[in-house]
């Protein structure tokens, strides 16, 4: 059984067409298209306004990505799609 260790988002940047450019605090970095990862009904609504989406930031107590809403994603299920 592979036991995957919690990484933390380290740095995030917001890109055209819902795409964030992340770094975890292993050196992993790549692009994760948002879209895929959620759909923008109920927290996630207000991410549709790209001025929104940009609004996104690194919460260090958590370890993932954050928007000023509350709205948050699984640090894990980004690091995974780095991957794909």
């Amino acid at each position: 059984m592979k036991i995957t260790m919690l990484k933390d988002i380290i740095s995030v940047k917001p890109l055209k067409n819902y795409q964030l450019h992340l770094r975890f605090e292993d050196n992993q970095e790549g692009i994760v298209d948002i879209q895929q990862q959620i759909k923008f009904t109920g927290v996630f609504e207000p991410l549709k306004n790209p001025e929104y989406f940009a609004q996104v930031k690194v919460n260090p107590e958590l370890g993932t990505i954050q928007w000023p809403n509350g709205a948050d994603l699984d640090p894990d299920v980004l690091y995974a799609a780095l991957e794909n």
